[in-house]
């Protein structure tokens, strides 16, 4: 299951992880979000202990959203070292899901 971020956590949690981190930004009226969503609790279990993988639900945390300038959700963003090394704008297959974590292991 995937770790849930808030703005309270999420430099703890992403910044300062020394794995590279997966974050879904999602809200509960978002359809494509729902299709993702089991997705990316998937990846969380398969890559435990190598990669971090959160969620952030845009509603409830909105600093975080707008710090990273989220417009559209579904959107995905693979961190590494504390910053943004790759991302994903809505719905997609979990293969380029897990293609994309790969490149950062």
């Amino acid at each position: 299951m995937a770790l849930e971020i808030t703005d309270s956590n999420f430099e703890e949690v992403v910044l300062k992880s020394d794995k590279p981190v997966l974050i879904d930004f999602w809200a509960e009226w978002c359809g494509p979000c729902r299709m993702v969503g089991p997705l990316v609790d998937e990846i969380a279990t398969e890559y435990e202990g190598k990669a971090v993988v959160g969620k952030v639900n845009v509603d409830n945390n909105p600093d975080i959203s707008v710090r990273y300038g989220i417009r559209n959700i579904p959107a995905l963003l693979f961190f590494k070292n504390g910053e943004i090394v790759d991302k994903q704008i809505g719905a997609v297959p979990k293969s380029v899901l897990t293609e994309k974590l790969e490149k950062q292991l």
